[in-house]
This record gives C-alpha cells, sequence and structure tokens, in this order.
C-alpha cells in the first residue's frame, strides 16, 4: 500500500506548475531551437542569398574602386563608408530578422512567455568544462539523454556523408574549377549538409523535448500529503478559518445586542428569515432595516429581540423581500411603506408607544 506521505502519485496541481514556470524549471529542448535556426537559415539564404551576394559584391567594388581610393577626403570617405554600411544592412535585415523571429518563436512555442530573473545572474560553474562533458553524456538525466547524444552523433554523421557522396569526385578535382564553379559547388554542399542535418536534428529534439516534458511532468508529481498542504496553503488552515467565523459571529452578535433592542418590531419567516425595523421621526424619513439575519443569525436576532421584549410578527412575504432588497441601514423601499405602516400601527397600539402622526403618510 502506498504511504500517503511519501510515494509521489498524484498529478500537479496548478499551483505547483506555475511555481515550477516561474523558476525556469520547465520542458524545453535547446536542439529544436538550433534545428529550426539550422534550417531556417538555409531557407532565407536560399530566398535571400543571391541578393546578398550581390551586395556584398557591389559594396566591395566601391570600396576597392579608383576613385574611393584616390580619394582622400575624410568627410567623403566617411560618407562613402556609412552609405556602404546600410546598404549592406538593408541587405541582410531579412535574413537577421528572420533568424530572430525563428528563435523567439520556437521557445515560445516550447515554454511560453516566461521572465526569470534568475537566468540573468552570471554563473561561473557553467564555465566548468568538465559540467559540460557530464551533460554531453547524460549526467543528471539518465540512460535517455545519454542515448540522444549518441542518436545525434551517428545520425548527423550518416546524412553528412550522404550530402557529399555523390559530390566526392566534384570534390578531389575541385581545383580544375574556376573559381564561381568552386564557390557554387561548395555553397550547394553546405546547403545539401546543412539541411539534412537541419531536419535530422529536428526529429531529435522533438522526441528530445517529449521525453523533457515526461521527466519535468515525474519530477513535479506530489504525494497525497503534499497535495494536502497545497489546498491548505491556498484556501488558509481550517482551523484559522473556523476561528476566523467564530470572531466574525462574536463581532456581529455584540452589534446585535447594541441594535436588536432599539428596534420597533422584527418581521419574521418565521425560521429563515428576520428583519429588524426601526422608526423615529425626527431622524429618518421612513421606516429602517437596523438588523437583518439568515438561518442562525436569523435565530439569535429572534432570541435577542425575546430576551429585549421585542415584538416578533411572522410576515412570511415581506420578511423574504426585505432580506432581499434592503442592506442593513437602508430604508424601507416604498412598495412596501403600506405593509410596514401598518405593522408599526399595530405594534404601536400593542405596545402602547405614542404614534407620531407622519406614520400614516409612510
Amino acid at each position: 500500500m502506498a504511504d500517503d506521505s511519501g510515494d509521489k502519485t498524484e498529478a500537479p496541481t496548478p499551483r505547483r506548475r506555475a511555481e515550477a514556470k516561474e523558476q525556469g524549471n520547465v520542458a524545453r529542448s535547446m536542439d529544436l531551437t538550433a534545428a529550426m535556426l539550422m534550417i531556417g537559415s538555409m531557407v532565407l539564404l536560399k530566398i535571400y542569398g543571391l541578393n546578398i551576394i550581390g551586395t556584398l559584391k557591389t559594396f566591395l567594388e566601391q570600396m576597392l574602386s579608383a576613385r574611393s581610393l584616390s580619394d582622400t577626403n575624410t568627410t567623403s570617405a566617411v560618407v562613402d563608408f556609412g552609405r556602404a554600411i546600410a546598404m549592406v544592412g538593408v541587405a541582410l535585415a531579412p535574413l537577421l530578422l528572420g533568424l530572430v523571429a525563428i528563435a523567439v518563436l520556437s521557445n515560445m512555442l516550447q515554454v511560453g512567455i516566461v521572465f526569470n530573473p534568475a537566468r540573468l545572474q552570471p554563473n561561473l560553474a557553467g564555465l566548468n568544462p568538465f559540467k559540460g562533458l557530464g551533460k554531453l553524456l547524460g549526467k543528471g538525466k539518465g540512460p535517455m539523454a545519454l542515448l540522444m547524444n549518441v542518436m545525434k552523433l551517428v545520425l548527423v554523421a550518416f546524412f553528412a556523408y550522404t550530402a557529399i557522396r555523390g559530390k566526392m569526385g566534384l570534390i578531389v578535382m575541385a581545383q580544375q574549377l574556376s573559381f564561381m564553379q568552386i564557390f557554387g559547388l561548395a555553397s550547394e554542399v553546405v546547403y545539401d549538409i546543412a539541411l539534412r542535418i537541419g531536419i535530422v536534428l529536428f526529429v531529435l529534439a522533438l522526441m528530445d523535448y517529449a521525453w523533457q516534458r515526461y521527466r519535468i511532468e515525474q519530477e513535479l508529481k506530489m504525494s497525497k500529503q503534499e497535495v494536502k498542504d497545497e489546498m491548505r496553503r491556498m484556501e488558509g488552515d481550517p482551523h484559522i478559518k473556523q476561528r476566523r467565523r467564530q470572531i466574525a459571529m462574536q463581532i456581529a452578535t455584540q452589534k446585535l445586542k447594541k441594535d436588536i433592542p432599539t428596534a420597533d418590531v422584527i418581521v419574521t419567516n418565521p425560521t429563515h428569515f428576520a428583519v429588524a425595523l426601526k422608526y423615529d421621526p425626527k431622524t429618518m424619513g421612513a421606516p429602517r432595516v437596523i438588523a437583518k439575519g439568515a438561518d442562525l443569525m436569523a435565530f439569535r436576532i429572534r432570541e435577542i429581540a425575546v430576551a429585549a421584549g421585542i415584538p416578533i410578527l411572522e410576515r412570511k412575504p415581506l420578511a423574504r423581500a426585505l432580506y432581499a432588497t434592503c442592506e442593513v441601514g437602508d430604508e424601507v423601499p416604498e412598495e412596501f411603506y403600506a405593509t410596514v405602516a401598518e405593522i408599526l400601527a399595530y405594534v404601536y397600539e400593542l405596545t402602547g408607544k405614542v404614534r407620531d402622526k407622519r406614520l400614516q403618510t409612510v
């Protein structure tokens, strides 16, 4: 039988997941970002490469032209250099912005938007080469990480070889080719190798990401006792909540003991609702609700009223309506004036209290 306090068999609570995310303990594969950047860079170079090469060629022709080299004017040289740099920057902008967008998108798809200031602090331990070697060999992450690293090395080497296998003859005879032919061959080989490696790394990175999610989920699992403690922290200790309710009830009861004896009448449901009414023609324009309660609070109102000798009348519709529409301190709504005036007149006659003439107009 599982030990409630030790075995982590329960799924993590939303609060535990949120805390882990704030600490940066989320599923994230660096290889996925690297693979997307490699594939994206090759696609972007395929699209914008010729324009970049043409711009760089123009830049070099301008900077090494006879006019530029013979011009000794410093101001003119600075202006020409600035114009050339701007031209190269415009040509490179689609490539650089595309790579930034890919890097941001790949991370957001994995972890969403997470800001962890702790990650910005310098970590000298990260410069330890032995620690990096341990990560490469899967230290601390088990055989799965080591297997993934071995698979990466084998597959990357294999697909890199398939990219150049059919071009080995051209590569060996490259010294017999012209410069443009060598440049074209090198570009084609690099493109094929990088694209194939990128696709392989992307597939492996998806597997690694799935493994990271599974590993994080297992690490975040909680024992039944931890779940109970978590709920207690979120909702508050039941004993403390009960004590707060008791204190609130005591304060409410003390206020009732102060206000109920000043009431003229208590209108009841008779058991579910109780509303205390008071009318002072000198300070009030209409009868006012000075206390109300339901169930246990209604019982306390009736109990205090009996002890204080305040008349209690059963008027079910009126009690329900006043409880629903009035707050403590509110005057009785106009539609209840006639009913309340009749009740107060009866109470005044019953208790011998002098009735104010304005009560007839309430």
